[in-house]
């Protein structure tokens, strides 16, 4: 029989979201509507001066917005997803 999950608590402020993951069993708590986020640690200490067509900077907007990122982070991740993969 699957338990019952527990919604998350509304957690208003790092330190009280620091007390509630030290103490709390989070296999207790319904985790089904959690988005994955991605945090840039490293500091951005140059600037790109980039020109793109329209269309395509539109295009990027949208994929971005689709996926949740600003559109420049978004540049960023799919520069960054082309190094790893490598040249082709």
């Amino acid at each position: 029989m699957k338990k019952k999950l527990q919604k998350l608590p509304t957690l208003k402020t790092d330190a009280e979201a620091e007390a509630f993951v030290a103490g709390a069993d989070l296999t207790d708590y319904d985790l089904s509507d959690m988005v994955p986020m991605r945090f840039e640690m490293k500091p951005k200490d140059k600037s790109v001066n980039l020109r793109l067509p329209e269309a395509l900077l539109k295009a990027v907007q949208q994929q971005a917005k689709r996926v949740g990122v600003p559109y420049q982070r978004f540049i960023r991740m799919a520069l960054e997803r082309a190094l790893q993969q490598g040249p082709r």
